[in-house]
């Protein structure tokens, strides 16, 4: 391995809010359409996830944020979002066309949303378990 906090692993890791019930759902999204199974996953409340903030110098903040994390290049917000839909099967990809939106007006959309995810769609007491069939999938 390279430098601190590379992670060399062969498939990219998806940091989400555990308790909103919105990202929560997404998580369930990808799952079922990641026909590469490239993704895996860990909230960012775990003691993964707040080491991954560390060593990457993210900001505590960022738990408003979905991050993607492939090799030791991450994103945020709305191009951690495209990149993922770039990834998956179907037509989803098509979402990466969006990327000619200047970023400042997409993460607009994104900080919206996320600022009212809970009001509209709920928060959890505690982090999502996965149930077995999809324990590979997540990070401690």
């Amino acid at each position: 391995m390279g430098s601190p906090g590379e992670i060399d692993t062969g498939y990219k890791i998806i940091l989400f809010d555990g308790v909103c019930n919105l990202c929560n759902g997404a998580v369930q999204f990808i799952i079922k359409h990641d026909k590469a199974g490239i993704f895996k996953f860990a909230s960012l409340q775990s003691d993964f996830g707040q080491r991954q903030l560390i060593e990457r110098q993210i900001d505590n903040a960022s738990l408003h944020s979905i991050i993607l994390i492939d090799h030791n290049h991450c994103l945020d917000r709305s191009n951690a979002v495209l990149e993922i839909a770039r990834n998956l099967g179907g037509l989803w990809p098509m979402f990466y066309g969006f990327k000619i939106i200047p970023r400042f007006l997409r993460d607009f959309l994104y900080a919206a949303i996320a600022r009212y995810r809970y009001r509209i769609f709920g928060k959890r007491d505690f982090c999502m378990i996965p149930g077995p069939e999809f324990q590979d999938k997540f990070l401690a």
